[in-house]
C-alpha cells in the first residue's frame, strides 16, 4: 500500500508562515512560480473550502485575527476553529500538491 502524504504543522507554526508568505508575495516582485502559487492557492480558498473554512481562512490570514477572536466572532469554541482551520489547511495542501506536480 502506498504512503500516505499527510500534513501536520503542529507546534512549528510552518503552515502559517508558508500560507502568509504566499499571500503577501507582491506580484510584481515575484516570479512566475510564485505568481501561479498565489493564484491557484486563492481559487482554493474560494472554490475548495467549505463556507465555514473559508470564513475562518479569511478572517485568520487576511483580517489577521487570533483564533479565541474568530472564536467569539463566530459564538464557537476556539477549539472548534482551530480543528476547522487545520482541515482547511490539509484541504489547502492536498490542493496545492496536486496543482503544483501537474
Amino acid at each position: 500500500m502506498p504512503r500516505r502524504n499527510t500534513y501536520s504543522d503542529t507546534f512549528s507554526g510552518q503552515a502559517d508562515r508558508g500560507i502568509r508568505a504566499i499571500l503577501q508575495e507582491k506580484d510584481n516582485d515575484s516570479g512566475e512560480f510564485m505568481s501561479r502559487l498565489k493564484k491557484v492557492l486563492l481559487k482554493v480558498i474560494n472554490n475548495e473550502l467549505t463556507t465555514r473554512q473559508k470564513e475562518i481562512i479569511v478572517l485568520y490570514y487576511f483580517k489577521n485575527m487570533d483564533i479565541v477572536q474568530i472564536g467569539r466572532l463566530l459564538d464557537v469554541s476556539p477549539q472548534s476553529v482551530s480543528v476547522c482551520m487545520k482541515r482547511a489547511r490539509l484541504k489547502i495542501y492536498r490542493c496545492l500538491q496536486y496543482n503544483i506536480n501537474m
